[in-house]
């Protein structure tokens, strides 16, 4: 497998998303799905994956590792919130998007959800994975056993 990390970082990825989603609910609104006052639901979305993203990179900084995608790990971080998933940055841009979709309430930019999942899992998720495995061996493939990739 390629274990290149792509130049473009992930939060820029995810600000091209959220561009997409804006464009499509306001030029292509497939069907509206939730109503004012349900839409503000997203906000707790927003929110919490705002929190876990910006939370889990100050996290690595302070146990003094580079959060930056591809930069070489200077220890495997298993606390926090990397006990309940190896990826609580990439979760949280997810779940940003999601809490977007649900603000903006038409189907639309729900599409763009699995395409930025789908592009950070490929690009960044498993190339990472098979960098930590070089970098850190069997105590990063206990890790892998015992922590989810995501959630479950």
């Amino acid at each position: 497998m390629n274990t290149s990390i792509p130049r473009i970082p992930p939060p820029i990825y995810f600000l091209i998303g959220l561009i997409v989603m804006i464009l499509l609910s306001s030029f292509i609104p497939i069907g509206r799905w939730l109503h004012y006052p349900w839409r503000y639901l997203g906000i707790i979305f927003l929110v919490l994956g705002f929190s876990l993203s910006l939370g889990s990179g100050l996290y690595f900084r302070r146990l003094g590792t580079n959060p930056r995608p591809g930069a070489k790990a200077t220890l495997i971080v298993t606390t926090g919130p990397f006990k309940y998933t190896r990826n609580p940055m990439y979760l949280g841009l997810t779940t940003m998007l999601i809490g977007i979709a649900v603000l903006l309430g038409t189907f639309s930019p729900v599409l763009v959800v699995p395409i930025f999942f789908i592009l950070v899992q490929t690009q960044f998720v498993l190339r990472e994975e098979k960098l930590m495995e070089q970098w850190f061996g069997q105590p990063y493939l206990e890790y892998k056993k015992k922590t989810p990739r995501w959630l479950i």
